[in-house]
């Protein structure tokens, strides 16, 4: 006796609801399932494929800047601009080409953070679009998991019938004795 193992028996037999009122993702999760197919890449490896030249340099910069080494790089360096412009050195016989209140300093800084921002926020953004393939990845394996193992208890369920081991008792009644 051959199992009718399309997606729409499937359906039915394992999830218990008709092929028609499934979201799209099982239904392609149930294709894939009948048609024998293995998983495809991850969300890491799909991403990995698609990312552009922008992307890779969008995922560096947030990497440098949303770390402790650029904040306290960035600390030492704003120091020393205010120690070199400070009237300190003026005794020194310098003169400081930003003295306080360090305008160009501040247009520096101000341009910084008009780059830097949406830079980051696109690596964000990168970020929580892989997250949600990874989801709907992890979802598809634990449905395509659930699917085959609901499959397996069934087969073993029905060699056992033949068998004789189980006399007329369904799966749900041996295991309430389990």
């Amino acid at each position: 006796m051959k199992l009718d193992t399309s997606p729409e028996a499937l359906a039915q037999d394992v999830l218990g609801r008709p092929f028609d009122e499934l979201d799209p993702e099982e239904r392609a999760v149930l294709h894939r399932v009948s048609a024998g197919e293995v998983i495809g890449l991850d969300a890491d490896e799909r991403a990995a494929a698609k990312m552009t030249v922008g992307d890779r340099m969008a995922d560096k910069v947030a990497a440098v800047g949303g770390s402790w080494a650029f904040i306290g790089g960035f600390m030492l360096v704003l120091f020393a601009w205010m120690v070199v412009n400070s009237r300190v050195l003026e005794s020194l016989g310098l003169h400081p080409f930003d003295a306080y209140p360090y305008i160009f300093l501040n247009l520096m800084l101000s341009m910084l953070a008009a780059i830097q921002a949406p830079i980051i926020m696109m690596s964000q953004n990168r970020q929580a679009k892989k997250d949600r393939v990874a989801a709907r990845h992890d979802y598809e394996v634990n449905l395509r998991t659930t699917i085959e193992l609901l499959r397996l208890h069934r087969k073993i369920d029905r060699v056992l019938t033949r068998l004789g081991h189980i006399e007329g008792t369904g799966s749900s009644e041996r295991d309430h004795h389990e």
